[in-house]
């Protein structure tokens, strides 16, 4: 289990600057900010699991699958920042990120952290494979090639707008079955359903921060999303990545209901409490242009809170209908 490089910046100069000490570097290196992205479908995957899919649900396996999501998302955040770097794409400090572009880590010590990272956190999946079998591995594999492919390799899927689909499959699809996986120790279709509404909540992070960035992009070579619908198109596009997802969870409640998919809880509608929030954020999208430009430089950072809200309540409604029988 693993996940593309997704962090939530802000807006900002470059430059070197003064460095800090050895912990506030590697804070800023590591940017826990972005990790509520990778860890909330482990939650939810492991939830899910242990209320719906029959396992004997194991706290500490729940845990450490966490642990790993969010090692080896850390470390496919350093390479991204190592490679961004050295092909002259990260050229701007970003609030709370960037300590490769800031002058307080070199490219080398930023390399050798991400490698690090991503080899604790393969570790740990690896320890959980023995627990659980095989299965588990290739979804680990699969995980990590997206994680390493989306910065380096001839795929390079951060350039050939396959970024928004990459952060999707990990982060949503991949997480929450691993976690699944972690529990029961079979592969089901289920948890990959049922958490692509929030790989689409975290694709349109990615989406909100490329959005933004479309004219670098565009000088620099890369494709997004984003600079392939323009600044129109991507409102529309970033509109239905708010709203599919409660579009999403209320008609798998329906149709599990009337028997064609798996029954999920009522209370999974929890989740809806979020719906304001989306709505305040495309308010905000769409006066791009107008009053609110500044608020909109941080649209990811905000898209990024609404994906841990909606997150964590559709995992509660999840866990609270299952265990209440709802």
């Amino acid at each position: 289990m693993t996940s593309a490089s997704l962090s939530v910046p802000g807006n900002g100069g470059g430059g070197m600057q003064p460095r800090p000490g050895f912990l506030r570097t590697w804070w800023v290196a590591m940017r826990p900010f972005a990790l509520p992205a990778s860890v909330t479908p482990v939650l939810f995957g492991s939830v899910a699991a242990g209320l719906l899919g029959g396992a004997d649900f194991s706290l500490p396996r729940a845990l450490l699958a966490m642990l790993a999501m969010a090692l080896l998302h850390t470390g496919a955040n350093l390479l991204n920042d190592v490679v961004d770097f050295r092909k002259g794409l990260d050229v701007r400090v970003n609030p709370g990120s960037g300590a490769v572009v800031r002058g307080w880590l070199t490219p080398l010590q930023a390399t050798a952290g991400a490698a690090l990272f991503l080899a604790a956190g393969s570790l740990i999946g690896l320890w959980l494979v023995g627990q659980v079998g095989m299965a588990l591995l290739w979804i680990g594999l699969a995980g990590l090639c997206v994680g390493v492919f989306y910065s380096l390799g001839p795929v390079w899927l951060k350039a050939r707008a396959l970024g928004d689909l990459a952060v999707c499959v990990n982060f949503g699809l991949l997480g929450a079955l691993g976690a699944w996986t972690a529990q029961t120790g079979t592969v089901s279709w289920v948890p990959l359903l049922w958490a692509l509404p929030i790989g689409l909540l975290v694709a349109a992070i990615l989406h909100a921060n490329n959005w933004r960035d479309i004219a670098f992009d565009g000088v620099s070579g890369i494709k997004t999303v984003a600079g392939l619908f323009g600044d129109r198109g991507s409102l529309t596009y970033y509109r239905m990545l708010l709203l599919a997802p409660f579009l999403l969870v209320a008609a798998y409640v329906v149709l599990g209901r009337a028997g064609l998919l798996p029954g999920m809880p009522l209370l999974a509608l929890l989740c809806l409490l979020a719906l304001p929030e989306a709505l305040h954020l495309l308010r905000r999208a769409r006066r791009r242009h107008q009053d609110e430009p500044v608020l909109f430089l941080a649209l990811d950072g905000a898209t990024a809170r609404l994906n841990m809200i909606f997150g964590l309540l559709y995992t509660l409604g999840l866990g609270l209908g299952a265990w209440l029988g709802w």
